[in-house]
């Protein structure tokens, strides 16, 4: 496969042989273990800076609370979600799926105007992997050269020391990292319950924390990088959402072609690209962003603090490597709102109205009422007919409710089992049995449909339809 690479004055062929393979594995199928160089740069400072906000988010969240209750939390175990200070439960599955519907479109949209930057700026693994862990790396082991330099040393004390160093520092963020990711999951009375409380009563959630620390510290020891080029879904996501408008890291090879070596007090007559390979060298997917837009490429923005240092050093206009798109590059022009575009923000608006309405229409209360299955209609005394039904009552607030029924569109009476009274404890369910009694006379129909009002006081909640079997009646 070949590709046209153009410039200002002429057009070159040159083979696509990279894109036969990821950057990280070789033809023979074997890694190729990645040495970046520490980035450094106006854009690595700000990713530092947004890194500084996304940690304290990160790890402060599970602590927060309203009312008493926490801010999130993803119980799976008892199938209980708090987002934003609001339970969710199983019943509101509609709400969580129009809610994933919209955060793919959003993300499909982001992906088609600004490619890849997510993965580069706010996605959790690049965020530990390259502003976390690989900042201790550089810390323990030195740069790019005296870690090669180390990898190929013979295990001398020196090394062990740097390397156990580098395990042991990995291990307890690892560990730290496992708390809080668990902390979403149980909440952090029932994690530090696990921590504080005797090994043996926990035995469950200790062996949870030492899976998810062993799995953390796996994936930033050796994984890495894979898991954005092998395993993440989105790289390859992007190649289909990503057009000649979209604003990404590129290349300006109208500007850069030819490349050449730069030499002191030359007239120049070749492109800005002065071939120094530094873009290739910070790259922490070991790619060449000169080959264009590749699914490797995170958008992490070191290539363009590394080309705009040496763009500096020798004098020549910073840019070269920017985010823009092939259209811009190609004729000078950005174009937004195209036909994509316009289609994705309706669907999402779409979507996002009516996920809207799910939530404004969305009840404190769950409530679902069945006629027993197998039961006929019972005679009763006074000429009047009765019919079993069950009931379920799910409170999803903090706080305990009393509920009532009343039939709405007919005359009768509702008689619950046991005389007891609908009790909902805050955070649960109740669920019970009850008749309904009619008159015979109204009923005129083997099945008679039923409203029946849930109320909360003097507050009526809803209303739930169910029917009323009764007599065969014959033409």
């Amino acid at each position: 496969m070949k590709t046209l690479t153009g410039t200002k004055t002429h057009q070159t062929e040159e083979p696509e042989a990279f894109r036969d393979r990821v950057a990280t594995i070789d033809e023979k199928g074997k890694r190729i273990w990645l040495f970046p160089q520490k980035p450094k740069g106006k854009y690595y400072t700000w990713r530092s800076l947004l890194t500084v906000l996304y940690l304290v988010t990160l790890f402060g969240l599970p602590f927060l609370k309203v009312n008493g209750h926490p801010l999130f939390l993803f119980d799976v175990t008892h199938r209980k979600f708090i987002l934003f200070g609001q339970i969710f439960w199983p019943q509101d599955f509609f709400i969580f799926a129009v809610g994933m519907l919209l955060f793919i479109v959003f993300i499909a949209l982001f992906t088609v105007v600004f490619g890849r930057v997510f993965c580069g700026w706010m996605c959790p693994q690049t965020i530990f992997m390259e502003m976390i862990f690989r900042k201790i790396e550089y810390w323990i082991e030195g740069d790019a050269p005296a870690q090669k330099m180390l990898a190929r040393a013979p295990w001398t004390t020196e090394k062990l020391l740097k390397k156990s160093s580098k395990w042991i520092a990995f291990w307890l963020l690892s560990f730290i990292i496992a708390n809080t990711f668990l902390a979403y999951v149980v909440g952090v009375e029932a994690l530090r319950a696990i921590i504080t409380e005797p090994l043996s009563e926990h035995i469950g959630g200790f062996t949870g924390i030492l899976i998810f620390t062993s799995i953390f510290f796996f994936v930033y020891l050796r994984f890495r990088e894979q898991v954005c080029t092998v395993v993440c879904p989105y790289g390859r996501l992007q190649s289909v959402l990503l057009d000649k408008n979209s604003i990404v890291v590129a290349y300006d090879y109208s500007r850069g072609e030819p490349r050449g070596k730069f030499k002191k007090n030359e007239t120049r007559d070749k492109g800005d690209c002065i071939d120094c390979f530094q873009c290739v060298k910070v790259c922490p997917t070991g790619i060449d962003i000169r080959h264009g837009t590749q699914m490797e490429c995170v958008n992490c923005t070191a290539c363009m603090d590394a080309c705009d240092h040496m763009m500096d050093a020798v004098g020549l206009p910073q840019g070269l490597i920017r985010y823009t798109s092939e259209n811009s590059i190609q004729h000078g022009k950005q174009k937004f709102w195209t036909r994509r575009v316009i289609g994705y923000v309706a669907v999402m608006l779409l979507l996002l109205v009516t996920e809207s309405f799910l939530l404004i229409s969305r009840s404190d209360v769950g409530v679902n009422i069945m006629r027993t299955p197998g039961q006929l209609y019972q005679e009763q005394p006074n000429d009047q007919l009765s019919n079993l039904y069950s009931y379920k009552l799910l409170n999803k607030t903090y706080a305990d409710k009393e509920l009532s029924f009343r039939l709405e569109n007919v005359p009768g009476e509702i008689r619950l089992v046991g005389n007891k009274k609908l009790q909902v404890p805050k955070e649960d369910d109740a669920s019970g049995e009850m008749f309904i009694f009619l008159d015979r006379k109204q009923v005129h129909d083997r099945k008679t449909e039923l409203e029946i009002g849930v109320w909360e006081g003097d507050k009526k909640l809803m209303t739930v339809n169910t029917s009323f079997l009764g007599p065969f009646k014959a033409d």
